[in-house]
């Protein structure tokens, strides 16, 4: 198959990462992007239903799921929505895309890992989720693997965008609001752009677009930007670029307090080491990945110098 013949089928196309990939895909044929109001994975029968339906037409190549319960405090007494989403519907996903021999693109998260120690996580390592969003992320992947050959699922940390609610937005809100702010220090991880993510995957589904059922490449990657920083450092480093893009901020750099986890409490525990090894994906797919600044300092040029992201 032509990778220009492609029939994508995108879903949470109104989320960040799904705003995005909307506009990357074109690159690869017809974009089909459903938004959470066109097919909800919190009710997997209603989506099983919808899909079918759509895809007798559309006969989908591709099928790239953005959609995720990404509420990670909520989760904790969510239960039974946070595994429809993230793992009940994802089983409806596989299936559809191995009935129509399509390709299955899935969006996963440091927080399989349970963050112990200061080594990158590489993909084989053992998953240990310590939240129940951790928790159901894993059983999505699980079963998607189990159920789909032509799968990628991307693990990927601290997803950043100029569309949609994220840490950098909250910071640049505090910042105006407060004369200081107190952010955590001790997790470690990498920023990483919608942006990135979309044109790492558009890459990916190029390279793999004539890919057997049975080629070596299928499988789980972790795709996050280069480098790495505490919540803290993340939050310094915003605050300093809007300031430099001329932002009318209250709080300044020195103003943000380093503070522990457990001075923080929130109901869902964090891993403390988000960090991701990527050298499967730069070796198997000859990509090399920019540093975490780049697409952090891309969003702020497009949010307060309002430049193209």
């Amino acid at each position: 198959m032509n990778s220009s013949a492609q029939r994508l089928l995108l879903l949470g196309a109104n989320g960040q990462l799904g705003h995005q990939l909307a506009v990357q895909l074109q690159q690869l044929g017809q974009v089909k992007a459903l938004t959470r109001a066109e097919a909800d994975l919190a009710n997997p029968a209603a989506l099983r239903e919808t899909l079918g339906n759509i895809a007798k037409t559309f006969h989908p190549t591709v099928i790239v799921n953005a959609a995720a319960y990404t509420a990670v405090d909520k989760a904790q007494t969510e239960t039974e929505l946070a595994h429809a989403v993230n793992a009940s519907s994802p089983v409806v996903l596989a299936e559809l895309a191995k009935a129509h021999n399509a390709t299955l693109v899935h969006y996963s998260t440091d927080y399989v890992f349970d963050g112990a120690g200061t080594k990158p996580w590489q993909e084989s390592d053992t998953t240990h989720p310590l939240s129940v969003y951790g928790q159901s992320k894993r059983d999505g992947e699980l079963a998607i693997a189990a159920l789909c050959p032509k799968h990628l699922i991307l693990r990927t940390s601290w997803v950043v965008g100029a569309y949609g609610g994220n840490f950098l937005k909250t910071m640049l809100r505090l910042a105006a609001e407060r004369d200081a702010l107190r952010v955590v220090a001790d997790q470690i991880g990498a920023p990483t752009s919608t942006e990135l993510l979309a044109e790492v995957t558009v890459k990916l589904l190029q390279a793999m677009s004539t890919a057997a059922d049975n080629d070596a490449r299928w499988g789980v990657y972790h795709l996050a930007a280069a480098g790495e920083v505490s919540w803290h450092g993340y939050a310094q480093h915003v605050i300093a670029g809007a300031l430099q893009r001329g932002a009318n901020l209250k709080a300044k750099p020195e103003a943000i307090s380093p503070i522990t986890t457990a001075e923080y409490p929130v109901p869902a525990p964090r891993p403390l080491n988000s960090r991701l090894n990527t050298h499967k994906l730069q070796t198997t797919f000859a990509l090399t990945l920019p540093a975490w600044q780049v697409g952090v300092d891309a969003i702020l040029d497009h949010i307060i110098s309002g430049k193209s992201s």
